[in-house]
């Protein structure tokens, strides 16, 4: 079988960031749903019609991978308005200017501020990207409904 949409594809995926740090180590396999954005797109483009045992290893540009950083995404908000048991290197929602739901990251707590981050972690990183499928078979009705695999290691419901 080959990798198409609606296929159910297990992989060994490694990556490491642009400074050599190790963020995700192959050690653990990762099963995804193909076509459904789940994976970025260069590395699903890449998948597209490989079978069992392919591999491969990319250099993901930052534009190919999480993007560049937007400064405009950097906010400063009230201490007051900060929720409570959030620290430093933690997340939270919030709303960007444009009145959209964003994820930041909590940079630092300065007297009564807290400054934001609404960019990706990953945002201007370069990323080496290695992959080896491992297994690959027909996704369930449920499972394109869902978006995601289901199944052992996975998605319950």
């Amino acid at each position: 079988m080959k990798i198409d949409k609606d296929s159910a594809v297990t992989i060994r995926l490694s990556v490491i960031d642009g400074k050599g740090k190790v963020l995700e180590s192959g050690k653990t396999p990762v099963a995804y749903l193909h076509g459904y954005d789940n994976l970025l797109p260069k590395i699903e483009e890449a998948l597209q019609g490989q079978e069992i045992g392919f591999k491969a290893s990319m250099d993901l540009t930052p534009e190919d991978a999480f993007g560049l950083r937007d400064e405009s995404l950097l906010r400063t908000i009230s201490k007051k308005d900060f929720p409570p048991g959030i620290k430093v290197g933690g997340m939270m929602q919030g709303y960007n200017d444009a009145g959209e739901e964003t994820v930041y990251t909590v940079l630092k707590v300065k007297g009564d501020q807290v400054m934001l981050d609404g960019n990706h972690p990953l945002a201007g990183s370069s990323l080496k990207v290695s992959v080896q499928v491992l297994e690959i078979r027909p996704a369930t009705a449920e499972e394109i409904a869902h978006g995601h695999v289901h199944g052992e290691h996975w998605h319950h419901h």
